[in-house]
């Protein structure tokens, strides 16, 4: 039901539906066998005298306007006729609620141990209201934890619930395994070290620890001696050797084996795994603790398509299945960015034998078919079956701010001179290939695809470094105010620093430009070059034939004559051949002797001479003749003189064509090398990680915890830059990010810059242990690519026992293609909060950059079809205003010119833009492919590779249709928004709750509430809006009451319109009797469309208040609503169904309830989120439409009795 059908595919025809004005692409045969089938049903009215006129009649015309059919013939079908404020109102209702608190504080619910946590934690209000199950363990270091202190009350919960969850089995006999989601800094990996503690007075004393770098053992062993186990060995597993680790040679026979992810999946030469060792440490019934600590890194298990599973993620699965006792715990912030990275997670119980879900990928089918409502209810779920807790540090003090960095004159005219560079690079690319022959031409798919991976990584630099001026001042403000720095980027730039260090010296005159060396190297190592003369075989012609044409004597006839032959030296007395059991017949056959005998040269049949044949054209020729004429000197390579001849000229032309090769090769390298000139000439910024450390005071005032091995530093004089190892005689490269870590929280350095290689696992922010308190302002140069390695980064700053929150600066430029990176890891960020945390508003806020998403894969391909003119614009053109079709036209051919400089418009023909008036009438050449279409991330990534200008100009008409696509999907009520509040005037349970599922294993329950509903706005409360606004000053011609235009069931409906809150258009908040306060704004535009104002107050003062007393028990559609009493569109006071707590074991039972519903909207499955108005308590769960109560509750019965 796509109300933009613009491209109708082969063999349909477009066509209006009759009642919902709803455009469609039909079979035309199919639609004519159908409204036969109507001609005789006798409520529809007349028979329709022929339908495929009525066909013609009602397909749209080319103009796009109504067709005129519709007006003149509408009696001819007899419909239901469409209330369209029920419809107004029921799409208000559909749409979803409103944002409510996002974060509670967070203490236990049903424990009291342990002292509080030393700063405030706070949970999501989505998994606030979520009981945890009854705790039942009894914890055996509970005594000396709380005589210690050093375990919080939450730390403690978390044993007690992880502990517990190991004492279950799965289905399949496996042991139950426990995730641990708190957000970066509450403390898990003292958590983790308490529930070894735990494990190891029950005399479980083996334990794997993996992370995800080696140095993090020492954050463990410091962990493990705060909670009292200082006996407790730690093996660094990387230390060890492949060798079984009980053997007297290694001698471990328990304690805490610490190991990395790479370590898991490393094997020595001779084959032998360390998984292998660590699984026969184990033993078969090992039922000690498996830690995954930051367990995002075994993500991929289950890849995209196209992808391939990454090897941490199969031998993390691996070793769960063979070790099925083993107590398994999921440890990290960002476990579940997205729902297909839980893949690993085979021990939590949410797919396979016992569930709704047979394996995994039906697990995330069903994920990714419901959105993100079903991700924000698995959280939940977990949190019920107490498997599952996530609390994080609150952000209260804590400050996010989005700093757009405009680009500076000097930069912008650089990326303009960089973006037309590499679209001459590949114009030399394409035109090099085309001259090329068929055996000189590299693979083309390859040579793109690093072509197109370079253009990205460039682009990405000089975004990079175009923000650097803007973070350098960032950073000396901070300072002034006294404060301390953090800055976070992800690539370092090493590898071109130490290709030119290679290239050019230790010794430079400037800091290393990171994009000049990727574009130089891109050109030097994959330029299409043809073949150089040395480079074809160079052979004589003679020995091409030598090797066709072997050497061989004339065979003499068997009359008694003795055969002159040279014989091979290498054949021996016991070898035969076949030409010693030749015939006469066979020998006859090949000519006859006088032939042989006579010689080519001199006609003349000598048997004392030796006759060869040449080595040519075979002919039998005496060898002295040969001799005597062409070198008189015998001569094994024997020619004739007609072939002499004939290869003389060969040999003439081929030495002509490999000087052609070369002098071709050599134009060809003239261009390579002019080309690479051009690269070297282009002015292009230094590397940003050096040259912001150079800015904010060199090595001695900077922190830089990265992975790099060296780094290039200012000369003593002044001239010059010089490359040094950053480790030192003291300090090893291992220990190097550590030791700078300390100078910074020593105040020793008060700018540190860290990278993904230092962002797991490190501590920076202002504890209060560490000399340097000052606030931490953490300025994100480069934001990471996923929104787990954005939330590692930012939790570096924000930890327990800090004395003050940080500042965050979040920077981009104004750039459109630079929102490919943000766009990419605002979805994840989304998708994280609303997995772990149970909702999505619990990340920083950049949803605003969230265009990979379902309406941003529309709104591409919308664009692409209206630049390729077939399809008309949904919205007006930057600069062009809709009656301007001279403007617009001119920016379709502009639009057309910069996708086809990206390559993203293929195979277009010469003028395809349409500049000759003659093809002015005829639809643009060239295609996108179909894999191109609605690929976000590739068309922003390519526009990077435009000016600013021109990008900017196409990222805004890219960004115009995604806005109309997400306001049209708000207006039909389709846009997924997640877990919804419902707000009213009254909430009150009807009935006691009732329990109708409880799942065997954790003994969580299935519960129905039964709510009373009022949503009503009485007269008085509306007037008193009205005046309340006109004292805010708000006092406009267009605010006050409407009536509509029509009359609906013999009755008008008012609505009260106020200021909105949108600054870019003119909207309205909307109040109506039955419904309150709408969810939507509506456009003045819309409104003056379908209401008039209201004459006078006292007219709408009865009419207001009948329409309010109406609406208690009857709904917009009037006393014969096909959907009877079950229908809530437009009831003031509704029944409203919540199924509560454990949802995924009824899941299925659910969804097949409500598919058997007439109208869409009860088919949708959303997740509300109440509070009572008598009691506050707060409800989430499943809303279940009134329709569709029976069929649910009747599933769910027999659901019970099967278990």
């Amino acid at each position: 039901n796509c109300r933009a059908l613009l491209n109708v595919p082969h063999g349909l025809e477009r066509f209006v539906c009759p009642q919902c004005r709803v455009e469609l692409a039909v079979d035309l045969f199919k639609l004519q066998n159908y409204l036969s089938s109507l001609s005789n049903i006798s409520h529809l009215g007349s028979p329709l005298s022929n339908p495929l006129d009525t066909i013609g009649l009602l397909t749209s015309s080319k103009d796009g306007t109504e067709p005129s059919s519709w007006n003149e013939n509408r009696d001819a079908i007899q419909l239901d006729e469409v209330n369209e404020v029920a419809l107004e109102v029921e799409r208000e209702e559909d749409e979803g609620g409103t944002v409510g608190d996002t974060f509670t504080d967070y203490r236990p619910s049903k424990l009291s141990i342990g002292p509080p946590h030393p700063d405030p934690v706070v949970e999501t209000s989505s998994l606030s209201a979520m009981q945890p199950p009854e705790p039942t363990y009894e914890l055996k270091i509970c005594h000396e934890m709380e005589k210690s202190k050093v375990l919080s009350c939450l730390q403690l919960e978390t044993i007690v619930y992880a502990s517990q969850r190991h004492l279950q089995f799965l289905a399949d006999g496996s042991r139950a395994g426990f995730f641990i989601g708190d957000g970066a800094g509450v403390g898990k990996g003292r958590t983790i070290a308490g529930l070894i503690w735990e494990n190891w007075q029950h005399g479980r004393q083996k334990a794997l620890w993996l992370s995800v770098a080696s140095d993090l053992k020492y954050d463990a062993r410091r962990d493990l001696d705060d909670v009292g186990a200082t006996g407790i060995e730690i093996h660094a597993l990387n230390k060890l050797p492949y060798a079984k680790l009980e053997s007297k040679a290694v001698g471990i026979k328990d304690g805490v084996v610490f190991l990395t992810y790479s370590g898991l999946i490393a094997s020595s030469e001779k084959g032998r795994s360390r998984l292998q060792q660590l699984v026969q440490w184990c033993g078969p019934d090992y039922d000690g603790l498996l830690v995954f600590d930051e367990c995002h890194k075994a993500k991929n298990l289950v890849p995209e398509a196209g992808g391939q599973a990454t090897r941490t993620g199969e031998a993390v699965l691996e070793i769960q299945a063979k070790l099925p006792n083993a107590r398994v715990v999921y440890c990290s912030a960002t476990g579940a960015s997205e729902p297909r990275n839980m893949g690993y997670m085979s021990r939590l119980g949410l797919w396979g034998s016992g569930t709704d879900f047979p394996n995994f990928h039906a697990f995330l089918g069903a994920l990714e078919k419901r959105g993100v409502g079903a991700l924000e209810l698995v959280a939940m779920d977990m949190k019920a079956r107490g498997m599952y807790v996530c609390r994080t540090l609150s952000f209260k003090g804590a400050e996010f701010e989005v700093v757009e960095v405009p680009l500076e004159l000097n930069m912008k005219e650089m990326y303009t001179k960089a973006a037309r560079m590499w679209a001459d690079v590949r114009k030399e690319f394409m035109l090099t290939v085309t001259t090329l022959l068929d055996n000189e031409k590299p693979s083309l798919s390859q040579l793109w695809r690093l072509y197109w991976a370079s253009h990205q990584r460039f682009f990405r630099h000089i975004c990079m470094s175009a923000k650097v001026p803007a973070a350098v001042r960032l950073a000396k403000q901070a300072l002034e105010e006294g404060k301390c720095v953090v800055i976070g980027l992800q690539s370092t730039g090493e590898a071109r620093t130490e290709e030119a260090v290679t290239k050019y010296g230790v010794e430079l005159d400037d800091f290393v430009s990171g994009p000049r060396e990727l574009l130089l190297k891109l050109v030097e190592d994959n330029y299409p070059l043809p073949q150089q003369s040395k480079q074809i075989q160079e052979e004589e012609p003679s020995k091409e034939v030598r090797k066709k044409h072997q050497f061989k004597a004339v065979n003499f006839s068997g009359r008694g004559r003795m055969r002159k032959i040279n014989q091979q030296k290498n054949t021996s007395d016991d070898d035969e051949s076949d030409d010693d059991w030749e015939t006469e017949s066979d020998m006859e056959s090949a000519g006859s002797d006088e032939d042989l005998n006579t010689c080519k040269v001199c006609s003349r049949e000598d048997v004392t001479k030796v006759l060869v044949n040449c080595l040519e054209c075979g002919a039998a020729i005496h060898q002295e003749c040969i001799a005597s004429i062409l070198t008189k000197q015998p001569s094994s390579d024997c020619r004739c003189p007609s072939c002499e001849e004939d290869l003389n000229t060969y040999v003439q032309a081929y030495h002509l064509y490999l000087s052609e090769m070369q002098l071709r090769y050599e134009k060809a390298l003239e261009r390579k090398l002019r080309c690479l000139d051009a690269i070297r000439s282009l002015e292009l910024p230094n590397n940003p990680l050096d040259d912001i450390i150079d800015q904010l005071g060199g090595p001695d005032c900077v922190a830089e915890i990265t992975g790099r091995r060296g780094l290039l530093v200012r000369a003593a004089n002044g001239k010059g830059v010089i490359y040094q190892s950053r480790n030192t005689k003291e300090i090893a490269m291992e220990m190097v990010n550590m030791h700078e870590k300390q100078m910074f929280m020593d105040g020793k350095k008060l700018v540190a810059i860290i990278s993904e290689a230092g962002s797991a696992g490190v501590s920076l922010q202002a504890d209060r242990r560490a000399i340097n308190q000052k606030r931490r302002v953490h300025i994100t140069l480069e934001l990471p690519w996923s929104a787990d390695r954005a939330i590692q980064q930012f939790g570096r700053t924000h930890r327990s026992n800090q004395a003050c929150a940080p500042e965050y600066r979040l920077l981009f430029t104004n750039l459109g293609g630079e929102r490919r990176f943000a766009s990419i890891v605002a979805k994840r960020l989304e998708t994280l909060g609303a997995l772990t945390q149970g909702d999505r508003r619990a990340g920083p806020s950049l949803s605003a950059y969230n265009y990979d998403s379902i309406y941003g894969k529309k709104a591409l391909a919308t664009m692409y079809k209206s630049i390729m003119e077939q399809c008309d614009s949904p919205v007006s053109p930057p600069g062009c205003v809709s009656d301007e079709m001279g403007l617009s036209k001119d920016f379709l051919k502009f639009a057309r010119a910069s996708l086809l400089s990206v390559g993203i418009i293929r195979d277009a023909s010469p003028g395809f833009l349409g500049e000759d008036t003659e093809r002015d009438i005829v639809k643009p050449s060239g295609r996108v492919l179909e894999a191109d279409m609605h690929d976000v991330a590739r068309f922003l990534n390519r526009t990077l590779g435009l000016p600013p200008d021109v990008q900017n100009r196409l990222f805004e008409y890219f960004v115009s249709i995604f806005d109309l696509l997400i306001h049209d999907a708000r207006r039909e009520g389709q846009f997924d928004s997640g877990i919804i509040d419902i707000k009213a005037n009254s909430i009150e349970p009807k009935i006691a709750p009732k329990i109708v599922h409880v799942d065997p294993m954790s003994g969580a329950s299935t519960t129905l509430f039964v709510l009373m509903v009022d949503r009503g706005l009485a007269w008085e409360a509306a007037f008193n809006i009205l005046e309340h606004n006109a004292k805010d000053g708000v006092n406009l011609p267009d605010v006050g009451f409407y009536e509509s235009k029509r009359e609906w069931l013999g009755r008008t409906h008012y609505l009260l319109a106020v200021e909105g809150s949108s600054s870019s258009s003119h909207t309205f908040r909307i109040y109506r009797p039955a419904s309150g306060e709408a969810l939507r704004e509506m456009s003045e535009v819309e409104l003056q469309s379908k209401y008039k104002k209201a004459s006078t107050t006292e007219q709408v003062s009865k009419n207001w208040q009948e329409e309010y007393e109406l609406a208690v028990n009857q709904c917009m559609h009037g006393p014969k609503c096909r959907v009877g009493s079950a229908c809530t569109v437009g009831r003031r006071v509704q029944e409203v169904y919540i199924l509560g707590g454990l949802i995924l074991p009824v899941w299925g039972t659910v969804e097949k309830a409500l598919s058997k519903q007439i109208r869409l909207s009860h088919r949708r499955l959303r997740v509300v989120r109440l509070e009572t108005t008598s009691d506050s308590q707060r409800i989430i769960g499943l809303h279940v439409p009134n329709p569709a109560v029976t069929d649910v509750l009747s599933g769910l019965s027999m659901l019970q009795n099967q278990a």
